[in-house]
C-alpha cells in the first residue's frame, strides 16, 4: 500500500480550487433524525433500555447529506431527489431552503411518504433505528438540475429515483459540458449505470456485485477488474473503511490508498462526504489520485462527529495541521533510538548528514540552510542546543521557544529527517556516536572551525559549509519584534 499524503499546501491549493464549484447531487432524498437523550433503568415490561429524550435534530439525508457536504466543503450544490407531499417533505424543504449554497431541485409526490431515518442515541450509542418507508418514492424527472454542473453525483439507494433515464440523462449532459459523473450505487447490476466516470461502492457492495471475497487488496484488486469488465465504467474506487480506498482504472493496476487513523464516534454519512469530496475534487480538474485522498481525509475527519455530519475546509485544514504536528514530532528521536536508525540507514547504503543549532525562531534563512544541507546527503539529522545550552550561548530571555517548540518546528520541514537534542558546549559527543557521512555548518564557519570535522574526515565523511540566506537571522527577528533596528 503506497502513501500518497495530501500535504497541507496541496490540500489548501485544492480546496481553493474546489470552492464555487457546481455539483448536481442527484438521488434518493430522506428525511434523517436524531433523538438524543439519557438511559438511566431498564424498562420493567422488558429487557430494554428506557432512553428519556432531551432534544431532537433533524436533517437533509441520503443524497441531501451529500449536497450538504458539498456546500460544506465551498461548493454550490444543486439538490434534486423526490419526497412526499406531507409533513415530513415540508419539514425537508424547510431545511434545505436555510441552507443558502444548495439550490432545490426537489420533486413532490402524491403517490408515496417521504422516507424518514429516525436514530436514537444514548451516551453517543446508537441503540436503534427507525425507519419509515411504505413504497419506493418513484422516478425524478428534473434533468435541469444537471445543467452548469461540473460534476454529477448519483446517489442511489435504490429507492427508485435513479432510473435508466436519469442515468442516460446525467451522462448525455456530461457528454456537452465535460462534467464528471460519479454514481454511488447499490445492488448487484452496476452495469446499469453505463460508461460513467467513477462508481463508488463500498467493500461489501463490491463482494456482493461480483460474489468475490474483499478482504485483502489481492482480492480487492481481483474483485476491481471484474467489476470493470462487467460494466462499461471508466473507474472504480472501493471505500474500505480503515483500511482506506483502493482504485483501477480501466487498464491500469490498482492503487491502494491508507486511511487516516482516527478516533470514530459515528460512520453515519461517511460515505457520503466522500462522495461530496470526490465529485468537488474532480469538478475542480484535480487528479483521481488527488480526489481519492481528499476523500479519505474528508471522510476521516466527519467519522469524528455526531450523527449525519458534513466537514468544512476550515475543519480539514486544522486537522491537517494536527497531523503535520503529530508526523512532526514522530522525528523528534532520543540519542539511543536514533543511533540504531542511523546504523540501519548506513547499512542500505544510505548518506547521512548532521548539522546543528539553537534554530530559535525559524526565519527564511534556516529553511534555505537545511534544504541545501539535506541536498549534500539521504538522511538529514539535526541537533538542537537544549534550552539551558542556547541561554549559556545567547544569555538570558534566549531561547524564545523552548526545545519542544523547536523541536516540532524543525521536524515539520521535509528537509529534514530526524530531530536530537544537546546539552554540552559542543556537539562532539553526538558526532562520535552517530558517526555521520557529512557534516554541515553554515558558511560563517571556516573549515578549520567546525566542531567534529576532523572525526568526520578520519573515517572517511567531509564537512560542508551551507550559505545562509542574507539578511536573515534570530537576533535580527527578535530586534525588530521589539522595536529595535534589528
Amino acid at each position: 500500500m503506497v502513501d500518497r499524503t495530501l500535504d497541507l499546501g496541496a490540500l489548501q491549493s485544492l480546496l481553493d480550487r474546489a470552492r464555487g464549484q457546481t455539483v448536481a447531487c442527484v438521488g434518493d432524498l430522506m428525511l434523517d433524525r436524531y433523538v438524543y437523550g439519557e438511559v438511566s433503568r431498564i424498562s420493567p415490561e422488558a429487557p430494554i433500555p428506557v432512553l428519556r429524550s432531551r432534544r431532537t435534530v433533524s436533517m437533509p439525508g441520503g443524497v441531501g447529506n451529500v449536497a450538504r457536504n458539498v456546500a460544506a466543503l465551498g461548493g454550490l450544490a444543486r439538490l434534486g431527489g423526490v419526497t412526499g407531499a406531507d409533513a415530513a417533505g415540508e419539514e425537508l424543504a424547510r431545511l434545505v431552503s436555510a441552507e443558502p449554497r444548495i439550490e432545490d431541485f426537489i420533486d413532490r409526490t402524491e403517490a408515496a411518504g417521504t422516507i424518514v431515518k429516525t436514530r436514537y442515541v444514548s451516551g453517543g450509542q446508537q441503540l436503534m433505528r427507525l425507519d419509515e418507508e411504505e413504497v419506493a418514492v418513484g422516478a425524478f424527472a428534473r434533468e435541469d438540475v444537471f445543467s452548469n454542473a461540473s460534476a454529477i453525483l448519483l446517489s442511489d439507494y435504490a429507492k427508485g429515483v435513479v432510473t435508466e433515464r436519469l442515468i442516460r440523462a446525467a451522462l448525455w449532459q456530461a457528454q456537452q459540458t465535460g462534467a464528471v459523473v460519479i454514481v454511488d450505487p447499490k445492488g448487484r447490476d452496476f452495469a446499469r449505470y453505463g460508461a460513467v466516470d467513477l462508481i463508488k461502492p463500498n467493500a461489501s457492495e463490491l463482494a456482493g456485485a461480483t460474489g468475490l471475497p474483499v478482504e485483502t487488496d489481492a482480492e480487492i484488486e481481483v474483485a476491481l477488474q471484474a467489476l470493470l469488465d462487467a460494466t462499461t465504467a471508466r473507474a472504480i474506487v472501493v471505500t474500505r473503511a480503515g483500511k482506506g480506498m483502493s482504485l483501477m482504472r480501466r487498464g491500469e493496476p490498482a492503487q491502494h490508498f491508507p486511511g487516516r487513523a482516527r478516533e470514530v464516534f459515528d460512520v453515519s454519512g461517511a460515505g457520503d462526504t466522500g462522495l461530496a469530496a470526490l465529485g468537488l475534487a474532480l469538478g475542480a480538474g484535480a487528479s483521481l489520485e488527488q480526489a481519492v485522498q481528499l476523500a479519505i481525509f474528508a471522510s476521516g475527519v466527519v467519522v469524528g462527529k455526531s450523527g449525519t455530519a458534513v466537514v468544512t475546509p476550515a475543519e480539514l485544514i486544522e486537522a491537517e495541521m494536527s497531523q503535520h504536528a503529530g508526523t512532526a514530532l514522530a522525528k523528534v528521536t532520543a540519542l539511543d533510538d536514533l543511533a540504531a536508525e542511523v546504523e540501519a540507514w548506513r547499512r542500505q547504503g544510505l548518506k547521512v548528514g548532521f548539522t546543528n543549532g539553537c534554530f530559535d525562531i525559524l526565519h527564511r534563512g534556516h529553511v534555505a540552510y537545511l534544504a541545501q544541507a539535506r541536498s549534500w546527503c539521504d538522511r538529514l539529522v539535526v541537533a538542537l542546543n537544549t534550552d539551558d545550552s542556547v541561554r549559556r550561548l545567547k544569555g538570558e530571555g534566549r531561547p524564545v521557544n523552548d526545545l519542544d517548540s523547536r523541536a516540532v518546528v524543525i521536524g515539520g520541514l521535509a528537509s529534514v529527517d530526524r530531530v536530537t537534542s544537546f546539552d554540552d558546549p559542543t556537539p562532539i559527543a553526538l558526532i562520535e556516536r552517530l558517526r555521520p557521512d557529512v557534516l554541515i555548518k553554515g558558511a560563517d564557519y571556516t573549515r578549520k572551525g567546525v566542531v567534529g570535522g576532523d572525526l568526520v574526515e578520519s573515517w572517511g565523511g567531509e564537512v560542508r559549509l551551507a550559505a545562509f540566506a542574507d539578511g536573515y537571522s534570530t537576533t535580527g527577528t527578535i530586534a525588530r519584534m521589539q522595536g529595535g533596528a534589528g
